[in-house]
């Protein structure tokens, strides 16, 4: 397959508890990519043509499920759902976190056992952890990745 014949970039939000859609939707015209917003929700998105308004039924994973059946190597993927991105890791897709952290192959097993050992040590009570605070620098540090991430698909292609 040639670059003028592959499929262009898109971009795929786990949406429900996104922080950042507007700085996604800033990047997103920037670039003319679709971005498909996933939610079991509705939710008020940005207007124009990029941008799809997915609603998928209520159920755990089902949103997951449409997501990583879709993401591609030539994607994108906002989520801060670690399972999810252990799941479009292995498709090549390029995975951020609403922080601008990236998943990728070298951290997504690490990253989902400290997840997963965090969980049982809360269900047990023998530890209690909270999310820290989204901050203006969290949300520039996405929007420096997000860029990043783009031109890096880019240059690939």
């Amino acid at each position: 397959m040639t670059t003028a014949t592959l499929p262009p970039t898109q971009i795929y939000v786990d949406a429900d508890a996104c922080p950042v859609k507007d700085e996604i939707a800033r990047v997103a015209t920037r670039h003319g990519l679709v971005t498909h917003f996933v939610a079991n929700n509705w939710m008020r998105l940005p207007e124009g043509d990029l941008f799809k308004r997915v609603l998928v039924a209520e159920g755990p994973d089902i949103a997951d499920n449409w997501i990583a059946e879709r993401a591609s190597a030539r994607d994108i993927v906002i989520t801060g759902d670690i399972p999810l991105a252990a799941r479009c890791v292995p498709n090549g897709a390029t995975v951020l976190n609403h922080n601008g952290k990236p998943f990728n192959a070298n951290n997504i097993g690490m990253t989902l056992a400290t997840r997963n050992l965090m969980a049982h040590l809360r269900e047990t009570g023998a530890a209690t952890t909270y999310n820290a605070g989204f901050t203006k620098q969290d949300r520039s540090r996405f929007l420096e990745a997000l860029e990043a991430a783009v031109q890096a698909i880019k240059r690939r292609r």
